[in-house]
């Protein structure tokens, strides 16, 4: 299977289903068997999905891209002891981040509701202008993307993670800071916002918020 075929996604609930890292080898650029050159949308995903590992507290190093060919098995064999080694380092997943299990399994899922929006965002906002390693890294490593990402996704990812934590059980704007570690003005804002869009409902008897509807939180 190309790379340009491994969707977030797919890292995502490899990391969700118990994975301390998601490793991704790849042709070399410029060695692509198909004319799409996937490598590259592997490259732009794997610097997409770090960001989004850090935005939610998760070490960004637990994801990694090789180029490695069919006929480098020793460069294989050397990488593959390498990122062991690194994910001995950085300790299983949630515990070197210092994140308990349901919690770290509700910043996870935040993010895989988010995966519809993230490839738009990509498509129209994060594409990079020229096919080189060079260009891939200089997007994707500089101020400018950062601010950028922060402005696309910041309140997108808070919001996900307060669905998700009333899909369980409705609760007040102080609850829900306290367990998100977000400020009470900024959780009132994404709860202001998300009334009008009808996603949650204020309980005015209880005095607290729940989603509009039952069930699943629906992607944003």
């Amino acid at each position: 299977m190309c790379t340009g075929r491994v969707d977030l996604s797919f890292v995502l609930r490899a990391l969700q289903g118990g994975a301390d890292g998601v490793i991704i080898g790849g042709c070399w650029p410029g060695e692509c068997h198909y004319v799409t050159e996937g490598n590259y949308d592997a490259l732009g995903n794997m610097y997409l999905c770090r960001k989004l590992l850090r935005h939610v507290g998760v070490a960004p190093e637990r994801l990694r891209l090789e180029w490695i060919s069919a006929a480098e098995g020793t460069r294989f064999a050397e990488i593959m002891s390498d990122f062991a080694g690194q994910l001995r380092d950085l300790g299983p997943l949630g515990e070197g981040e210092n994140l308990d299990a349901t919690d770290l399994k509700q910043r996870l899922a935040a993010l895989v509701d988010l995966v519809p929006y993230l490839k738009l965002v990509e498509r129209e906002k994060l594409r990079v202008p020229e096919k080189s390693e060079e260009a891939y890294k200089e997007f994707f490593e500089n101020d400018a993307t950062d601010r950028l990402m922060d402005e696309l996704i910041g309140d997108k990812i808070a919001v996900s993670r307060i669905l998700r934590l009333l899909a369980d059980n409705p609760l007040s704007t102080g609850e829900i800071s306290e367990q998100l570690g977000l400020a009470p003005a900024d959780v009132s804002r994404h709860m202001n916002d998300s009334s009008r869009r009808s996603l949650v409902r204020y309980d005015s008897d209880r005095q607290c918020y729940a989603l509009a509807q039952a069930g699943r939180p629906a992607a944003e």
